[in-house]
């Protein structure tokens, strides 16, 4: 019968533990920031930040103002900036 070194076993059975082939994914629900969900549905609506303004019936100057960071998009706000997305032609339909 063939000894075996209790430390080579442990040592092998790390090994497998920490370079096994097996790469298993890890998918992080994360959920989106005001600013970020603002940013993607400013890129999707395909509007220029006034006439998105304008279909939103806020001022330009807000809209900077989430470009920038430096006021926050309430719920409301983003709510509405969904409405707009899904709806065809949002730029010709509400302004």
């Amino acid at each position: 019968m063939e000894y075996k070194d209790p430390m080579h076993e442990l040592l092998s059975s790390l090994e497998q533990i920490v370079f096994k082939d097996d790469v298993q994914a890890v998918t992080l629900n994360v959920k989106p920031t005001a600013f970020t969900e603002f940013d993607q549905l400013l890129a999707n609506s395909g509007l220029k930040a006034d006439e998105f303004a304008r279909a939103m019936g806020i001022s330009a100057a807000t809209v900077r103002e989430w470009q920038s960071r430096r006021e926050k998009p309430s719920a409301s706000d983003l709510k509405l900036m969904r409405l707009i997305q899904t709806s065809p032609a949002p730029g010709k339909r509400i302004a």
